[in-house]
């Protein structure tokens, strides 16, 4: 999984196409690795977002929002005082290395104008963005030292100067032959690997698709024959000839649509084993591709403590239901308990002491004869009471065993049901709700809880169907509540997936007969948002809002209802997002 140089190259395009002329209104840096420049101007309004993560190094512009952090880094400080108000000039590739400057015209402290440059060096765990004026850096988000390369330092001061420039060729600088000579020149090499021996900014996928397009697999360049030179040839010419455009690019998903790499041509080496989605734009691309995984990146980062706290209260939890439910099991036999102390009292009269068990009649099973195990140092009156001890001590544990495994399995529902909500929380505020729901169930220890302000309450999610019906989704438990049993009218219809932690969904009639398809889409909507979300099949309740009811004194997002019809829907994240109002 990599963003080549050529693909870079479409991405400075679109930049240059769209970006040059606005004005950087606001300058955020959500975390250690990533910048988000806001462009205003009249061609619109975007968000740049630059990324030096190792795993997802890239430049493109995202709708999605991040949060940002409540005291801005000294690096975002910097770039907030050289680049608030500045213009965009444009955006310059060095060849078709993945290396990107970004060109401002911008004013210093005294109102002169100075030019700066925002570089982004995209490679792999050496990923950089590098503030430069006059060819002399001012700072970088990551810093380079003599104890970290020998090579090449990135410290404020020193002059920028390129890394080191591999011995390979520009696509765009050379022609098709000089390219073609070069790849016919490595004899013993597989035909992929002379292509990134060759040319700049080429992928591994991208290399193995032309040489599946030559020949259907990746030969060694020796046994090529004219007509195979003759196809990579024409494939090699048509990158070229596409290079200054960026409304053709490709994502490769695995099954349910997830993200498995991106390319600037279609790719057809994986047959049906990979689907080929085709986007009019690299920023569209990569912000979908991007979106999910680093989510759930910093979801496990930011919200580590809490999924390793749940994990552990789930475990627990379950573990002493498991105990109570064995020690129910053992409960069982509390009626045998109670007629061998009743045959002991009918046969006192011939039982003496010093016995290991007493041998009687069973009046209770046609007077078959019954061995009753008792302790010798005991007396028969003394055995007997024992055993009646331990019938009302085994009566009374079933019934508090009942009630408490009962308990038991509401409670691991509920944390089950917080662990859910976290899995798909895609800001710190939301991991902060869930944080604050758990401090008031007593989970979380909060002593910080007078001094923090509460975080703000967030609305719940909302989409609409394909016939107009509104449908609200609620985020977490607390919320769950005041969306079921406040906010939605008696008449409104209510969903939840069947024995399944997952948000309670909400369908607004709005004085409206609802339809059979909205209640259809608010079902796939409800499986999306549930713990079944990667499941097939899913059975989802629907009912009327008058028909719920809060049991008193039970969790946060529990409620029980008894007239109910049942829906089998399959999830569709991507059904889910368009109908989603952002």
């Amino acid at each position: 999984m990599a963003l080549d140089g050529i693909f870079l190259t479409k991405i400075k395009n679109e930049l240059n196409d769209k970006a040059v002329g606005l004005r950087v209104d606001k300058v955020n840096q959500p975390t250690n690795d990533e910048v988000v420049l806001n462009l205003r101007g009249r061609n619109g309004n975007y968000r740049l977002l630059f990324c030096v993560r190792a795993d997802s190094p890239r430049l493109h512009f995202t709708s999605h929002p991040i949060d940002n952090p409540p005291v801005p880094p000294m690096f975002c400080m910097l770039l907030r005082k050289y680049l608030t108000g500045a213009a965009v000039k444009g955006f310059r590739q060095q060849e078709c290395d993945r290396i990107l400057f970004v060109d401002f015209d911008a004013t210093n402290e005294i109102g002169d104008r100075i030019e700066v440059s925002l570089c982004i060096e995209i490679m792999g765990k050496y990923s950089n963005l590098i503030l430069i004026r006059d060819g002399k850096i001012i700072d970088a988000l990551k810093r380079v030292d003599f104890t970290t390369s020998s090579v090449r330092q990135i410290l404020p001061g020193l002059d920028y100067r390129l890394p080191p420039k591999q011995d390979k060729l520009c696509i765009s600088d050379c022609s098709i032959d000089e390219i073609m000579s070069r790849i016919l020149s490595y004899k013993d090499k597989s035909l992929s690997s002379a292509i990134m021996s060759t040319l700049q900014g080429v992928s591994p996928v991208v290399a193995r698709e032309l040489s599946h397009r030559a020949a259907f697999e990746d030969i060694s360049v020796s046994q090529l024959r004219q007509e195979n030179i003759s196809i990579l040839n024409d494939a090699i010419g048509s990158i070229r000839e596409n290079l200054s455009s960026y409304d053709e690019v490709y994502m490769l998903t695995e099954e349910k649509n997830k993200p498995k790499d991106m390319s600037h041509i279609e790719v057809r080496q994986y047959g049906d084993a990979l689907n080929c989605k085709k986007y009019e734009s690299p920023s569209e691309l990569l912000d979908d591709f991007y979106f999910e995984r680093d989510r759930i990146n910093r979801i496990n980062h930011r919200g580590r403590e809490l999924i390793r706290l749940l994990n552990n209260l789930i475990e627990r939890t379950a573990r002493k239901i498991n105990l109570r439910q064995q020690e129910l099991k053992r409960c069982e036999d509390k009626d045998t308990l109670k007629l061998y102390g009743e045959l002991i009292v009918a046969n006192l009269y011939r039982l003496t002491k010093g016995s290991s068990f007493y041998e009687v009649e069973n009046y209770y099973d046609d007077c078959k004869l019954i061995r009753i195990p008792c302790n010798p140092a005991l007396s028969p009156q003394e055995n007997q009471k024992k055993y009646y001890k331990d019938y009302r001590k085994a009566q009374t544990a079933e019934k508090l065993l009942v009630e408490l495994i009962e308990q038991g399995e509401q409670e691991l529902s509920y944390l089950e049901s917080v662990l859910d909500e976290l899995s798909r929380a895609d800001t710190d505020t939301e991991i902060s709700l869930i944080r604050l729901e758990l401090s008031q169930g007593g989970y979380i220890k909060n002593t910080k809880a007078k001094k923090q302000k509460p975080p703000k309450e967030l609305p719940p999610y909302e989409f609409v169907t394909t016939d107009g019906f509104r449908v609200l989704v609620g985020r977490n438990n607390i919320q769950n509540d005041k969306l079921s049993l406040k906010t939605a009218r008696k008449t409104d219809m209510w969903l939840h997936t069947q024995k399944t932690p997952g948000s309670h969904v909400i369908i607004c009639g709005d004085n409206k007969e609802i339809s059979d398809l909205a209640i259809e889409e608010a079902a796939v909507i409800a499986a999306t948002y549930s713990k079944a979300k990667d499941s097939s099949l899913v059975p989802v309740d629907y009912t009327r809002v008058k028909q719920l009811k809060k049991p008193v004194g039970s969790k946060a997002g529990m409620v029980i209802y008894h007239e109910y019809y049942t829906i089998i829907v399959n999830p569709d994240k991507d059904f889910a997002d368009r109908q989603r109002i952002k």
